[in-house]
């Protein structure tokens, strides 16, 4: 059993946002599905760390889950900015039993255990302003990730986010100081695409391994986390 990430799959199956218009994304779906059921087998497990989808409800989520689903492995899902069909937790898994998309299930306030160790995360948060609404969401992510890392059975813990905590020209001061709390090594993420990518960390910074996993950075291949 190996555990994978990915993030940023933007699937638009269910409404017509087609992310083909974007340099390097032509075809992306069918390349998706290729490169992963190349490398992950059903006993594998894959996280996609947010913007799962352009949907707005479950009606326009539903090919789109369908469509993960079917592919193989586990997989553990995580908000990003753009999944506006995100709702509450017995909403998203009363969708997701309803449907029968039993391969899939949602880490929110939560942790997943595998192998050993523990899988936290949540969404994140850049704070770009001083404005109240950013100090609010940010808050609210704190809470979460926090709730996340608590839950945590395992003494080793790998942390997935949609936003990155640290660019080359910017940190989130607030969650690196929470990472570094619970003694975190390893921390994905993604969010950055194309021109913005290059202000991404894949190093070793604070003691924390930091690996942007955004679709196209990983040419559309979930990247082995644990083998």
């Amino acid at each position: 059993m190996s555990l994978f990430a990915i993030a940023d799959t933007h699937l638009s199956f269910g409404t017509n946002k087609p992310m083909d218009t974007f340099e390097g994304w032509q075809n992306y779906t069918q390349k998706l599905k290729n490169n992963w059921n190349k490398i992950v087998s059903d006993k594998d497990t894959v996280v996609i760390a947010g913007d799962i989808s352009w949907a707005i409800n479950f009606d326009e989520l539903e090919p789109d889950f369908a469509f993960i689903n079917n592919l193989n492995g586990h997989k553990i899902i995580i908000k990003g900015n753009h999944d506006y069909w995100w709702n509450t937790m017995s909403k998203i898994n009363k969708f997701i039993e309803e449907k029968g998309f039993n391969s899939i299930r949602i880490l929110h306030n939560n942790s997943v255990e595998y192998s050993g160790i523990s899988v936290c995360g949540s969404r994140g948060w850049i704070f770009e302003s001083a404005e109240e609404h950013d100090e609010k969401m940010l808050n609210r992510e704190l809470i979460r990730l926090k709730a996340s890392l608590d839950s945590a059975k395992c003494e080793k813990k790998i942390v997935f986010l949609h936003y990155p905590p640290l660019t080359s020209v910017s940190s989130c001061e607030e969650i690196l100081s929470l990472l570094e709390q619970y003694g975190i090594k390893k921390c994905y993420y993604g969010h950055l695409h194309g021109e913005a990518a290059k202000y991404a960390v894949d190093d070793i910074q604070r003691g924390i391994s930091f690996k942007l996993i955004s679709c196209d950075r990983l040419n559309f291949t979930p990247y082995l986390v644990i083998k």
